[in-house]
């Protein structure tokens, strides 16, 4: 693996082919465009330097010894990590299955040898204009992220909840059937849901007796504060329902939009029974913390006033018997329902 970097500062570029001519060719033209650039022979090589650099775009050949560069590909496509790094092909190969395999293995874009260097860098120039608008994307969410685990910092009780919340909704989103997109969501939604509580005030946090008229009317502002915290991001477009609806109850009586039954999302149903789980399992200004079934026999019972999905709830009990947390002994949270 080599590395050359331009007298400016651009984006750096990993230029990954067996053949010395055609990395060197991929190079020069790259340095004179402004950018850092490091090279590869090979696929393991290329990963490794994926792994350990950040690498804002990778020319890929794809015929190599040792991992062809499809197989390279999609092992960066399938990386949470390092999966939104563009990746183009330059190759010999111009048959029309060669095309689609490199589109079937997540590759952005094919170009054919002998490359034409103004097509190269104007190729090069757009997914670069690209991963730049990803990154700002990526250190927004980043930022708010930050800013929610600065407001679950203020409570003691609540250490962890955000990731717990996150992990725990996806894992029963999954086993509930949701789709990719609405998993994501759960993400988003778990680890940013309360951080709308910004604006509520420590007195008002931690009170550990009964909230005034006015303290609770604060409190039941924090959704829709979060919801608009979080609406100029795109990536939290799925997100914004679940943060907004995760304190409505199935019989009207929750906040802010006093939605009833399927009206809420399945998404906000979702996050608000694990929500509710991980707050009766901890610690808090005002209740000692539960037993995972204490806890579930008290959802269930609050099943039976109308507030949460039973099925929902019958799905979070069969994730945690799973996990050996819970007894199945226990009737279903459905034969609570009036």
């Amino acid at each position: 693996m080599e590395q050359s970097a331009a007298q400016t500062s651009g984006a750096t570029i990993l230029v990954v082919d067996d053949q010395a001519p055609n990395r060197e060719f991929l190079r020069d033209t790259l340095i004179d465009d402004g950018h850092n650039v490091i090279t590869a022979a090979n696929g393991e090589d290329a990963l490794s330097a994926l792994h350990e650099l950040q690498i804002d775009l990778v020319l890929l050949d794809i015929m190599m010894p040792g991992k062809r560069g499809f197989e390279v590909c999609r092992e960066i496509k399938t990386n949470p990590l390092i999966y939104l790094t563009p990746v183009v092909f330059v190759t010999a190969l111009s048959d029309k299955e060669s095309r689609i395999e490199s589109i079937r293995s997540g590759g952005d874009d094919l170009l054919t040898l002998p490359v034409d260097r103004i097509e190269l860098l104007a190729r090069v120039r757009s997914l670069l204009r690209l991963k730049h608008r990803t990154d700002e994307l990526e250190r927004a969410e980043s930022v708010l992220f930050m800013l929610a685990r600065i407001i679950e910092g203020r409570d003691p009780g609540t250490h962890g909840h955000c990731e717990r919340i996150s992990a725990l909704s996806m894992s029963l989103g999954l086993n509930l059937g949701l789709n990719a997109e609405q998993v994501s969501a759960l993400r988003l939604a778990g680890v940013v849901h309360d951080i709308g509580k910004i604006n509520i005030p420590d007195a008002v946090l931690l009170k550990p007796g009964p909230l005034s008229s006015e303290e609770w009317r604060l409190m039941r502002e924090h959704p829709a504060v979060g919801e608009r915290i979080c609406a100029p991001l795109r990536s939290f477009r799925l997100a914004l329902p679940i943060i907004r609806h995760h304190h409505e109850k199935r019989d009207g009586s929750g906040y802010p939009d006093g939605l009833r039954g399927d009206d809420i999302p399945i998404t906000a149903r979702i996050l608000q029974v694990v929500d509710v789980y991980d707050a009766l399992k901890s610690v808090r200004p005002y209740k000692c913390a539960m037993s995972s079934t204490d806890a579930i026999r008290t959802m269930r019972e609050e099943v039976g006033k109308g507030w949460w999905d039973p099925l929902v709830l019958d799905g979070l009990e069969h994730l945690l018997e799973e996990r050996g947390l819970i007894s199945q002994s226990l009737p279903k949270a459905a034969e609570y329902v009036q």
